[in-house]
Parts: C-alpha cells; sequence; structure tokens
C-alpha cells in the first residue's frame, strides 16, 4: 500500500507585517522567496485553532447542534465544537469542554478521529475531530452562561446513516460535520482503528 503523509517545510519568507490583530486570527502579509529566487505575496490568516466532537449515544445517534453563523448567513447543524482559546489548553481537554458547554454531556470513552486544515490556502487554521463515546447528561459548569448565537443553539441527536445521507445529499455542508460523520462512518465499514484521544 503507498504511504501517503503531509510534510512539514517553510519557504523563505523575506518580509512579514500584521495587517489586522484579531481576538480569532491576525491577518498578516508575508513575501516570500521562490527557487528562482522570485518574490510573491501570501496573505495568511493566524488561526488560534479548533476542535469538534463527534458524541455517540448507545443508539448510534450522533449529536448535533445548530446555530446562525453571520458569515455564511445560514443557520447551520454542526458539531459540537469550539476555539482553543484557552491558553495551554489541549485540544482533549477543550474537546470535552465545549461537549460539556454545548452538548450538556460527558463521555467516558476519547479517541481522535482525525486533523483536518479546512482552509490551508489561506489559514493556519487546524481543527482536531474527536469521536466521544458512552456518553451521558451533565450538568453545565458553575457560572457558565451561552451567549449571543450559542444563546439560541438548538441540540438533536440524529442516526449516523441519516447524517451520512444528509451529508451527501448536499444539505449538510459545515466542513467539520462533513468530514467528521464521513470519517465515522468509513472508519466502520473498514473497520479501521482510532488513534488515541492524545495524539494531536
Amino acid at each position: 500500500m503507498k504511504q501517503l503523509a503531509d510534510k512539514a517545510e517553510a519557504h523563505p519568507v523575506v518580509d512579514s507585517t500584521k495587517v489586522f490583530d484579531g481576538h480569532v486570527f491576525d491577518v498578516r502579509l508575508d513575501t516570500l522567496t521562490d527557487d528562482d529566487g522570485t518574490t510573491y505575496d501570501r496573505e495568511v490568516a493566524d488561526h488560534v485553532g479548533a476542535v469538534a466532537v463527534v458524541a455517540v449515544d448507545a443508539q448510534d445517534q450522533v449529536l448535533v447542534v445548530r446555530q446562525y453563523r453571520h458569515p455564511v448567513q445560514h443557520r447551520l447543524w454542526e458539531l459540537p465544537a469550539g476555539l482553543l482559546d484557552v491558553e495551554h489548553e489541549e485540544p482533549l481537554a477543550a474537546a470535552k469542554r465545549e461537549l460539556l458547554e454545548e452538548g450538556h454531556i460527558v463521555a467516558r470513552h476519547w479517541s481522535h478521529l482525525l486533523t483536518l486544515r479546512p482552509s490551508p490556502g489561506f489559514s493556519s487554521e487546524v481543527i482536531h475531530v474527536f469521536l466521544a463515546e458512552d456518553v451521558a447528561s451533565a450538568d453545565l459548569p458553575d457560572g457558565f452562561r451561552a451567549r449571543h448565537e450559542e444563546a439560541a443553539m438548538v441540540r438533536d441527536w440524529v442516526p449516523l446513516p441519516d447524517l451520512v445521507d444528509a451529508v451527501l445529499g448536499g444539505q449538510l455542508s459545515n466542513g467539520a460535520l462533513v468530514a467528521g460523520s464521513l470519517a465515522l462512518d468509513a472508519t466502520r465499514r473498514r473497520n479501521g482503528r482510532l488513534r488515541a484521544a492524545a495524539s494531536p
């Protein structure tokens, strides 16, 4: 079987200027050098990264949440997810926190399902997608209060085959949801082994 793997590589940067300083991401303008000495510019969105969780219950249903996303002006079905914006927080810890805050559940068994770079042409964002199994309802952390779009978030449990059908039928478009649901379906069809939850 052919072995495939992404390869870390950094082209020479002769100049870099931050053009936007934001909460979720910064934007910089990098000037790079080609092998022949010519230079070219690339705008880069430096993103803090994120996690998403495919949570599966005893009936093989997947937890999905629905919220308004202003940049695309849609109310999207998504996986419980969130930013890696807590200093020194590991991806697995962030996934557990987001599952509790958005899904109001905890899980006893965790696996790392996949790593996703949704827009590598302009963004450094990496999304770690976890599988959470053996789930149970749980109380929200003391003092936690959902705000803005999350205050109107809707939760539902959907059978995995229905979720896959909706993805392949074009009804669902959130990147982490699409990748996570298809990855879980493919893993089960191939009897694939999942990576340890701490593997990111």
